[in-house]
């Protein structure tokens, strides 16, 4: 059988995932057609933007968690939305908010090991303008989302 995990893995990462319909049924003691009709309606209303799947990244190439405060140059310190948005295209950054305090930027990146990381970081610098950054290496994520894990 052919092999494609790791096609299936980026799928799943950019919110090709259901919800399911029996099981959620099931627990909440409701007709599945009541579960469908609300969850229609959460998505039309734009509560729910996106399903995605719960990994173990360790197991997908993807361990090496880190969290970076950047600090942006002069020039580009005016316009951090637009700055993030270019970030966010990068397949490796899960998440990348614009924040208060001494920095501008909060970024999650999720790669393979420390060796992915550094060539990341001298990348940005240069890509998206940081002056200054700070890491805070992830050792063990405990919850996702609003997702506990084992």
């Amino acid at each position: 059988m052919k092999d494609i995990r790791n096609k299936l893995i980026e799928l799943l990462k950019t919110g090709y995932c259901t919800p399911q319909i029996a099981q959620l049924a099931r627990k909440l003691k409701q007709p599945s057609t009541t579960l469908h009709y609300n969850i229609k309606r959460l998505e039309k209303e734009g509560a729910i933007r996106s399903y995605g799947a719960v990994f173990d990244y360790k197991k997908i190439g993807r361990g090496y968690c880190v969290d970076i405060l950047a600090n942006l140059t002069r020039e580009k310190y005016a316009e951090p939305e637009k700055v993030a948005e270019q970030i966010a295209k990068d397949p490796n950054v899960e998440s990348v908010d614009i924040v208060t305090g001494d920095y501008e930027l909060l970024i999650r990146l999720r790669v393979k090991d420390v060796d992915e990381y550094y060539e990341w970081v001298k990348s940005a610098i240069k890509k998206y303008g940081f002056i200054k950054t700070i890491s805070i290496t992830v050792l063990k994520q405990i919850k996702s989302e609003f997702v506990e894990l084992e």
